[in-house]
């Protein structure tokens, strides 16, 4: 139950880092496209973090 948990609070964590990043990249697409890479990559770590893989 508690993995349950953790997975949806990291799911909304990653949601909530896209639409921001979304909202506040006034660059090219390319800019935004990496950022967005380089956010998922971090949001990962940290599930992977949460679940003690």
């Amino acid at each position: 139950m508690n993995n349950i948990k953790k997975l949806i609070i990291v799911s909304i964590l990653m949601i909530s880092m896209v639409g921001v990043i979304g909202c506040e990249e006034k660059g090219s697409a390319e800019k935004a496209g990496e950022q967005l890479d380089k956010t998922m990559e971090d949001a990962a770590k940290k599930a992977n973090e949460l679940l003690g893989k």
